[in-house]
């Protein structure tokens, strides 16, 4: 399989935990967001995948090539490939709650803080889109925050790994970028250190990745 991606994308990184959880192999293949404007937007890249986003999971199955994207799609794709270690909890109102708070960073907070947001608000308004940012993430991880109150144990759903954590901590990554106070989401930075203790995390994170810079 061949995962396209880039080191600092949250949504990249995201896939990169499972794999890593998931002790499966893969082949790494940058694609740089910024660099001659963004390399996601070439031909040979959107024919692939017409979104120009990463991450992209390209694989052959049955001599057909398959392209798979949305890093929630692709990551519930390899909980599915390889059910060990799951991570979408047993326990059926558990795995709603893994979904839903990885869905409040995926839907509700990470999109409003993009790239390709960012800009776009540069290119066309006067608002400081660091600020934009900033105001969007404190908004998402406040509510991700009530929420892993009552729902955490050594992790956001109990005490087991799950999409939400995977989901969790690259955007706490962004929240440092935007310089977001994070001594407001003491339940969050908990799990954090649990998370950072695991080397699927370890090794998943940017500075790791064969692009960073």
């Amino acid at each position: 399989m061949i995962l396209h991606g880039y080191w600092r994308s949250s949504s990249s990184w995201r896939v990169r935990i499972g794999f890593a959880l998931k002790e499966l192999d893969y082949e790494y293949r940058a694609v740089h967001l910024v660099e001659g404007g963004g390399k996601q937007h070439s031909a040979q890249y959107r024919a692939k995948n017409p979104m120009r986003q990463v991450p992209m999971l390209e694989w052959e199955e049955n001599g057909e090539e398959i392209y798979l994207t949305q890093s929630l799609a692709i990551l519930e794709f390899l909980d599915e490939l390889r059910p060990s270690p799951a991570i979408l909890p047993a326990n059926r109102v558990h795995r709603a709650w893994a979904r839903e708070m990885a869905e409040i960073i995926n839907a509700g907070t990470q999109p409003l803080q993009n790239l390709a947001v960012i800009q776009k608000i540069k290119a066309e308004t006067d608002l400081d889109a660091k600020a934009w940012c900033r105001d969007w993430i404190e908004r998402g991880l406040t509510a991700y925050e009530l929420l892993a109150e009552r729902r955490a144990g050594a992790y956001s759903v109990g005490d087991e790994v799950s999409l939400a954590d995977i989901c969790l901590i690259p955007q706490l990554y962004n929240a440092r970028r935007f310089d977001v106070d994070l001594e407001a989401f003491p339940t969050i930075l908990a799990i954090e250190e649990r998370c950072n203790a695991l080397e699927a995390f370890q090794v998943s994170h940017p500075d790791q990745q064969p692009d960073a810079q």
